[in-house]
């Protein structure tokens, strides 16, 4: 029987520690790789899609949902390996991160290439089932990809770029299923970067410490003594954007009532940010899943009501 791995082996913010601690080795070193462990990333990748999808009024539109929920996965996946790669020196600096796989060296960095171009091949199949301008528009993601992991070593604000890729299935979702009201789409697409801006500030306070010692940047140390104040703009500043995205799409309050719940669950995560806590940053992290759902809900509400 597969013995669990060590402690050591996984990383602390791992959400299913047991079951990835049973995989048999290497499997577990790639799983935790590619952050299957930790599927908060998959989602937060996925929700901007789904957002658009939903406002377009297209209906549930089940099948592509479940397309690019399966990009998501893939694709989130391959991006941190390919972040890994790069950042591997980086990585073995900072506490939080020195045991992955491949700044441990449990996981060359010859298999690692390797398990990024297996994901992108799984990200190629999802692009397939798009049509030809959904899939130039998701190809045109990847020098953004490319050039994120480098952001943090020339910029305080690498959030802004990752807010850029990480949001970037909005406009693939839209373009998937109409080309019109590309203004409904860019006020949703600026919201969504906002808000991702706003979480990965909180999950940057995790390293805040350790990111100035090795000298890289993040919106978390930019801000200073300032973060709760600029998690609370970032969320003010999306939900503005959504409800102008819902606003452009359909003038009517009734709708723009539907982002109460979200506007509702921003205000708690920035309520009750201790900045000076890293277990409850995480968790307000974390909770960026049920807020990416609450937005979903008002989009489908406005989209298809």
């Amino acid at each position: 029987m597969t013995q669990p791995a060590p402690a050591s082996d996984i990383v602390p913010d791992s959400e299913h520690r047991g079951i990835v601690a049973r995989l048999p080795l290497p499997l577990r070193d790639y799983a935790l790789l590619a952050r299957f462990d930790r599927p908060i990333g998959w989602w937060l990748l996925f929700w901007p899609g789904a957002w658009s999808v939903w406002l377009t009024g297209a209906g549930v539109q089940w099948q592509l949902l479940l397309w690019m929920l399966l990009g998501s996965i893939a694709m989130r996946g391959a991006g941190c390996v390919y972040n890994d790669i790069v950042d591997a020196d980086i990585d073995r600096q900072v506490a939080r991160t020195a045991k992955r796989p491949v700044a441990s060296g449990r996981v060359s960095k010859t298999g690692a290439w390797i398990w990024l171009l297996t994901l992108c091949a799984v990200g190629l199949v999802v692009l397939l089932q798009l049509r030809p301008l959904a899939q130039l528009v998701a190809l045109g993601s990847l020098a953004l990809v490319a050039a994120y992991p480098f952001m943090k070593r020339i910029t305080g604000w690498p959030q802004a770029w990752l807010g850029l890729v990480f949001t970037w299935s909005a406009p693939v979702g839209w373009i998937a299923l109409r080309g019109d009201r590309l203004d409904v789409l860019a006020a949703l697409y600026a919201g969504a970067i906002l808000w991702c801006i706003g979480y990965d500030t909180i999950y940057a306070l995790q390293d805040r410490e350790d990111d100035a010692l090795v000298g890289i940047g993040s919106s978390a140390l930019s801000l200073g003594s300032n973060v709760r104040l600029g998690v609370g703009a970032f969320f003010g500043g999306a939900v503005f954007f959504f409800g102008l995205a819902i606003w452009l799409l359909r003038q009517d309050w009734v709708a723009l009532l539907a982002l109460a719940p979200a506007a509702i669950h921003f205000a708690w995560q920035v309520l009750t940010l201790d900045p000076d806590d890293g277990a409850n940053a995480l968790r307000r992290f974390r909770s960026n899943r049920y807020a990416g759902l609450l937005v979903a809900a008002a989009c489908f509400v406005a989209g298809n009501a």
